[in-house]
């Protein structure tokens, strides 16, 4: 699955899942955009990327902002001269119950999480018609199919991400720009690092393979779908869960 010659933008990549998409694009030949909101926190991967052989660009981005992203695609349109993959991973958590949940966090977790994929698929959308090429990947979840009890905010969102993917794959396939998404279940990332002992036996349960997944399972998911193993793969949720979930 060689993306030697290709360009990619991966958001929210200083650490956890991000970090591990932009390694592995980079391992499989492309040249990767950084996109964090800190870009001091994206340092690492930067230098991961680079020792990969690759190029790397350390782009500061809030993905929530329609001018921040815009200037994004700009960035690396003037460094590389295009943009064949958008990998949409930046998202937040804001959890509680829905009676005792702040309008802020609502607010918040939606304009992250669907308005970032938003702006950024639209960023890159253009330039991806106009060279009739383009593989965007959103990174979805198991809890917007199967919603998870305090997670009313992110649940709503990562639904409505997995909503958004297959419409816009519909609308720019016949301009071969392929739109999927991955649906991570329970991974071993700083946001489950926070889970008691008593709530992860929990998950494990629930999981057949018995294990949480690796930020390296999504990332080869991701992967895959941006290679030309996939070119025939438009609007589909490749779900990445253990088990938790078979659909």
């Amino acid at each position: 699955m060689s993306l030697q010659g290709r360009t990619a933008i991966v958001t929210g990549a200083a650490q956890g899942i991000g970090r591990a998409i932009a390694e592995a694009l980079a391992q499989a030949g492309a040249d990767i955009a950084v996109a964090d909101l800190d870009p001091s926190r994206s340092a690492e991967t930067v230098t991961a990327v680079e020792k990969l052989g690759r190029k790397a660009l350390n782009l500061k981005v809030n993905v929530a902002d329609t001018g921040e992203t815009k200037s994004m695609v700009e960035q690396v349109l003037k460094a590389w001269g295009k943009v064949d993959i958008l990998v949409n991973n930046a998202g937040i958590t804001r959890d509680g119950l829905l009676l005792r949940m702040k309008d802020e966090d609502w607010n918040l977790v939606l304009q992250i999480n669907l308005n970032g994929t938003f702006n950024c698929t639209r960023a890159v959308l253009q330039p991806m018609t106009k060279q009739r090429y383009g593989r965007i990947v959103n990174i979805a979840s198991i809890v917007g199919v199967i919603g998870n009890a305090g997670q009313a905010n992110y649940s709503a969102s990562k639904a409505a991400v997995i909503g958004f993917t297959k419409t816009v794959g519909r609308e720019y396939a016949s301009r071969n720009v392929t739109v999927n998404a991955v649906a991570p279940g329970f991974i071993d990332t700083a946001m489950t690092h926070g889970l008691s002992a008593d709530v992860k036996d929990t998950l494990l349960k629930q999981i057949p393979l018995g294990r949480l997944g690796t930020p390296a399972d999504i990332a080869a998911a991701v992967r895959f779908l941006v290679s030309e193993e996939a070119a025939y793969i438009t609007g589909h949720v490749l779900h990445v869960n253990g088990g938790m979930l078979m659909v």
